[in-house]
């Protein structure tokens, strides 16, 4: 009876505080709390808890900015000495973090770190140390440094010893850390084209970024914006961006008149997070010529039949001298002329690229038929302009209507 009536008072001593300063659970629902059909306890089944409200602060948060998110950290860390449910909120926490923009922001995740109890958790032997010590904890932790590692921030030396303070140096949480920032370094700066950071949220200056990375396998590519509005006939309003090296402008000059060239896409790119689609120029490879320049090209790695002048005997000479060598362009499955990425991605788009190719250098295309091969659907702005239809998955438009000549103005 004594214990029954302590628990009254308890309860009877928190129903005058707020809700949220005596928040016991975490959920990771945003609905608001459930609340109970029956709350007769009578009417329950025998075995059955009433559970306390639950609520979400980061989910029902009003101001969604990073002032706000450590405000709501730091209410928490200031609520109770003990701090319990810190693993639930902590999850709670990592799962919101997209909305309020603070999912590459290192300082929230110290913040989030330090809401750890210190010292509680180190292990004091070695059979704690390689079993796990307090795993829920640890492998909390754990997750947070893989949401780091998976959005791309790199920890700094700070958060290595506030790991020191809650886990200890045998704790499977810094030895994470450890592995994180012995890659991370030497990941960050290889890629061979750097983006800034953060990425531009302009389409146009993605799609630049986007052919200039694909241009660099020639380095005598040139990159052009065009307009579609200095063409008279252009239905789509919108950019193009175009590139094209003086190699394969030569290859379009010498290209057949009777063989058709193909536009082909839209094919992605990824620029970090963010996803640009591209078109592309192709020709049918000339399987004759490919293996006739193949047979005058020399392996320089193949060291099994070296030829080594001695003795005042001329050195061997090169068959491919004075010939004809294979273009990077040049591939088993088709020669590519020219790359682009547009506004709209549409029929018209692409046609104002070849009119504007044509009146740029390349007066060839216009006596060349040029065929549309998608190879996913239009957008919805296509359908609009086209009238509805879409375009199948794999499509060889060969008819009239949809062979496009660049003649055609």
């Amino acid at each position: 009876m004594l214990r029954r009536a302590q628990c009254l008072l308890r309860l009877h001593s928190y129903g005058g505080q707020s809700l949220f300063s005596h928040l016991r659970c975490y959920s990771t629902d945003e609905g608001s709390p459930k609340q109970n059909p029956n709350p007769n306890p009578r009417a329950q089944k025998p075995g059955t808890k009433n559970l306390p409200s639950v609520r979400n602060p980061f989910a029902t948060a009003q101001d969604r900015t990073k002032n706000s998110y450590l405000t709501m950290v730091e209410i928490f860390q200031e609520r109770d000495v003990h701090r319990r449910n810190h693993v639930e909120f902590i999850y709670a926490a990592l799962k919101n973090m997209a909305d309020f923009g603070v999912e590459k922001d290192l300082e929230v995740y110290k913040a989030l770190i330090n809401v750890m109890p210190k010292g509680k958790f180190i292990p004091t032997n070695l059979f704690q140390a390689e079993f796990m010590h307090y795993p829920k904890q640890q492998q909390c932790i754990i997750d947070l440094l893989e949401q780091m590692e998976d959005c791309g921030v790199m920890p700094d030396y700070e958060m290595e010893a506030m790991l020191l303070n809650v886990f200890g140096r045998q704790g499977h949480p810094l030895r994470k850390y450890w592995r994180m920032m012995y890659w991370m370094p030497k990941f960050k700066n290889l890629s061979p084209w750097p983006l800034p950071d953060p990425v531009p949220d302009d389409t146009l200056e993605m799609a630049k970024l986007a052919v200039e990375r694909m241009c660099t396998v020639d380095l005598r590519s040139k990159i052009t914006v065009f307009q579609t509005s200095e063409l008279k006939d252009a239905i789509d309003d919108t950019w193009i961006v175009s590139g094209v090296s003086p190699e394969q402008e030569k290859l379009l000059r010498e290209h057949s008149r009777q063989k058709a060239l193909y536009i082909e896409g839209p094919f992605h790119i990824w620029l970090r997070n963010r996803q640009i689609n591209y078109f592309t120029l192709r020709a049918d490879a000339d399987s004759e010529v490919l293996s006739q320049l193949d047979e005058r090209q020399l392996d320089e790695d193949d060291v099994s039949h070296i030829e080594v002048p001695f003795f005042g005997r001329a050195p061997p000479r090169r068959h491919n001298q004075l010939g004809k060598l294979r273009s990077v362009h040049q591939q088993d499955d088709g020669t590519i002329m020219a790359i682009c990425a547009t506004g709209t991605s549409t029929k018209d788009s692409l046609l104002s690229w070849i009119r504007l190719l044509e009146a740029n250098g390349n007066p060839s295309i216009g006596e060349v038929p040029v065929l549309f091969r998608f190879t996913s659907e239009v957008p919805a702005k296509a359908e609009e302009i086209e009238g509805g239809a879409s375009v199948p998955v794999r499509c060889d438009s060969s008819s009239q209507d949809e062979q496009t000549s660049s003649r055609t103005k």
